[in-house]
């Protein structure tokens, strides 16, 4: 792929840029193998790849520059803005909408936030695009000052960008690193946006987890399902379960199902998504994973995990080793901390692994793992 913005040393954000995508995803592999080294037996799955450019289907883009002009992108070294609406990353939706969006900006008077002064009103401009080309739109703004006029405009926005069909405004009035704040007010009436899975729709809410590249998570839902599905467990568990994505895709009718995660909102989501999908056996539950698996009387017979970069840690990965728990399906975005979760559970050995590169242009990846309880 080859990148105007990285070429002139606008946005190095890429590390990978530049390097031939076969060449990117052969390191990742070897990279992986390095860290699973230590557990011999492993089959081995292909690597599932998609497209290596295009593929970003949600954008967190900075707000900054002169109300009549802003930027959408970045802020480089001195806290100013650098315009990437271009973006070879982002879907072709999302840049798209990207001018529509800036130009709503500028003609509404909405006002970008500046940094250095610490003044202004919109910081982020956060858009997540559905398989179907629907948009989820969030302004996160320092305040409520300009929100009635966001407000009054949106018929506007909605004219001009048709598929904008959840817009909210996020209020986020600290000035510090971090994207959004608590507060959510949905502007639109519909709350949710329907991400189309195969057969499958997930219902994502504002504040709710997603995959950013859907190729990849269809792949690592149909991989995980086909793993679950060749155990056969009739009681599985989901920790970390996001929206629902494994959870509802290895839902049966004669298999119990619970997910755990502890943003109630994206339980909101699997829920609702459980729900429309008609599933009954498959339920949502709103806690700590660590603290689910603590105290759980009784454990299934197969636990997903899909933890964030840290890992599961040393107390769950403890109480999965000394549970009766038969096995362990592990997606990981983060091959070290995986590789030290495994270590920390020696009686499930690793017994296929599959690479999913879901972030091209990077060094990152995903990693599916099933873990089995070795013999007594």
């Amino acid at each position: 792929m080859q990148c105007d913005y990285f070429d002139a040393g606008t946005c190095r954000s890429c590390t990978e840029m530049g390097v031939p995508y076969p060449t990117q995803v052969a390191r990742k592999e070897e990279h992986l193998r390095r860290q699973l080294g230590a557990f011999p037996g492993i089959e081995w799955l292909p690597s599932f790849t998609a497209a290596e450019s295009g593929f970003r289907n949600k954008a967190k883009m900075v707000i900054s520059g002169d109300p009549g002009s802003p930027t959408l992108g970045i802020l480089d070294t001195d806290g100013l803005g650098v315009d990437l609406r271009a973006c070879g990353l982002c879907s072709p939706g999302l840049t798209a909408a990207f001018p529509v969006l800036a130009d709503f900006i500028s003609t509404t008077g909405l006002i970008p936030y500046d940094v250095p002064r610490r003044r202004g009103e919109v910081k982020y401009l956060i858009v997540t695009e559905s398989p179907d080309g629907e948009l989820m739109v969030r302004f996160v703004l320092r305040s409520t000052r300009q929100l009635a006029q966001l407000r009054d405009a949106l018929p506007r926005l909605q004219a001009a960008l048709p598929a904008a069909v959840v817009v909210s405004a996020n209020i986020h009035p600290e000035h510090k690193a971090t994207l959004e704040g608590d507060e959510e007010i949905i502007l639109t009436a519909q709350e949710s946006l329907p991400m189309r899975l195969d057969a499958l729709t997930l219902h994502l809410r504002t504040r709710s987890f997603f995959q950013t590249n859907t190729a990849v998570a269809r792949e690592l839902y149909r991989q995980g399902t086909a793993w679950v599905d060749e155990v056969g467990p009739s009681t599985l568990w989901d920790l970390y379960c996001g929206v629902g994505g494994f959870a509802l895709h290895a839902a049966r009718a004669d298999r119990e199902v619970t997910g755990i995660e502890v943003s109630a909102e994206a339980v909101a989501s699997a829920r609702l998504s459980a729900s429309d999908a008609g599933l009954p056996h498959t339920g949502f539950v709103a806690a700590d994973a660590t603290a689910f698996v603590r105290d759980a009387v009784e454990l299934p017979e197969l636990v997903i995990v899909n933890p964030p970069r840290r890992g599961l840690g040393a107390e769950l990965a403890s109480l999965l080793e000394d549970s009766e728990v038969r096995h362990v399906l592990y997606s990981s975005c983060n091959a070290v901390s995986l590789g030290k979760d495994l270590t920390r559970m020696p009686g499930l050995a690793p017994v296929k692994a599959r690479l999913m590169d879901m972030f091209p242009q990077s060094h990152h990846y995903e990693t599916m793992v099933l873990l089995e309880r070795r013999a007594a």
